[in-house]
């Protein structure tokens, strides 16, 4: 009897923590709601609009939803001050904007970060995103997949290097020496790789101007905000890949600079806007005539020669993952399936280009027409994006089909077919 009670009490605390700990959870997602929409609200010059709107904050593990608007379908509950629910399993969960139950929202997945400059600019970043279209700025994520290779990431790290000096400059002589060679650099990259200059500045004018917005919006300035810039530019440099995500760095720093002395910059930039251009034309910057020559008596004075040893390094060890790659997804039976209506999340920070067949995702989650594929080791997205590879199947069981580090739960119209001359297999409509 007395084990009986003393379960009985451990059960009453057990739930007692847990409904404490919700409705902290709740008090501080209702503070963190209050404190984007303030700022917002003080920013509202950056664009001339309030950028505050819709947000869904999503836990990944259980898809539990906080939201500071109802949803037009009453999925979402109202609860103390927010609103709340569960997220269908058909939504991809990622730092994203996403129209769902009868409006645009901004998503974010929690937990939110403590740091308040850090959650406010990815609060405001997702934001913006949400209402970038009604500014003109669409949503286009090219491939820079050169900045995977050797050159391409020399020479963005010598990029950034010299603005983060730029931060240094005791004079603005100084400080413009820097931005001059920071874009000297960015322009030999564009030279070493043709089209690269258009891919680069499409991802900006998408990414960048949407984080240099999150920056704005925050509103800090001085040493605070060059602290913030070169502690996030040394973070990003141990990032595995830079192909999605360099546009994060480069378009705040320059824009802050920029906007130091002509406010309103951001203000005149369109789809059709060559960002290297502006800021090379804002800063009185003029390219040399021979860049190369140029990088390579500069390159010192922003450790260019560990930065090329480094890369060295890694590209030797690279060619031993790509045939490994090529291996698991091209040679070997593999399983490939079509691309209908995806919505797909992913982290941008560990995928890899894998010479002409694609880019590598390590861990992607893809909805579709014909279910939802989970992959946490591997996968292959095709280069026109129609197509997504993984590893043969191994494990049938119903409409889930599961191999090596993936799991696709497959609606009942579509089914798997197996080509006994190659041993691949593909997915076909009933």
């Amino acid at each position: 009897m007395r084990k009986v009670l003393l379960l009985f009490f451990l059960f009453i605390v057990i739930e007692f923590v847990h409904a404490q700990n919700t409705i902290s959870l709740k008090d501080s997602l209702a503070d963190y709601f209050a404190e984007i929409k303030n700022s917002t609200e003080h920013k509202q010059e950056l664009w001339g609009i309030n950028l505050y709107g819709p947000m869904l904050l999503v836990n990944p593990a259980t898809r539990e939803v906080y939201a500071n608007y109802p949803d037009s379908a009453g999925l979402l509950k109202a609860d103390h001050s927010l609103y709340s629910g569960t997220l269908p399993v058909t939504i991809n969960i990622s730092n994203t904007s996403v129209h769902w139950s009868g409006r645009d929202w901004a998503m974010i997945m929690l937990p939110l970060p403590k740091d308040k400059i850090t959650r406010v600019i990815l609060l405001a970043h997702e934001l913006f995103h949400r209402s970038q279209k009604r500014l003109g700025y669409f949503p286009y994520n090219p491939d820079n997949n050169h900045l995977d290779q050797k050159d391409g990431r020399i020479y963005l790290r010598l990029e950034l290097e010299a603005l983060k000096k730029a931060f240094m400059s005791s004079t603005s002589s100084e400080m413009h020496k820097h931005i001059g060679n920071a874009l000297t650099f960015r322009n030999y990259r564009h030279q070493l790789y043709a089209g690269s200059d258009s891919t680069e500045n499409r991802m900006e004018l998408n990414e960048g101007i949407t984080e240099y917005s999150g920056f704005m919006v925050l509103g800090i300035s001085g040493n605070e905000a060059a602290r913030h810039f070169i502690n996030n530019i040394n973070a990003f440099l141990t990032d595995k890949s830079y192909v999605r995500s360099f546009a994060y760095q480069t378009i705040p720093v320059y824009g802050y600079l920029l906007s130091r002395q002509k406010k309103d910059w951001h203000r005149s930039v369109n789809a059709n806007t060559n960002l290297t251009d502006l800021f090379s034309a804002a800063f009185n910057i003029h390219s040399p005539a021979d860049a190369a020559a140029v990088c390579k008596n500069i390159a010192a004075q922003y450790d260019g020669t560990k930065i090329i040893s480094e890369e060295n390094k890694r590209e030797e060890d690279l060619k031993k993952l790509i045939a490994a790659y090529k291996s698991k997804f091209i040679e070997q039976p593999h399983f490939d399936i079509f691309l209908e209506k995806m919505n797909i999340s992913f982290d941008y920070r560990i995928i890899m280009p894998l010479e002409d067949k694609g880019t590598v995702y390590p861990k992607i989650r893809v909805t579709d027409k014909w279910g939802i594929l989970d992959v946490s080791n591997g996968s292959l997205m095709s280069p026109a994006w129609n197509n997504i590879t993984v590893s043969a199947p191994v494990k049938f069981d119903g409409n889930k089909i599961s191999g090596d580090g993936w799991i696709l739960e497959l609606n009942e119209k579509y089914t798997i077919e197996k080509n006994t001359a190659t041993g691949n297999y593909s997915l076909k409509q009933k």
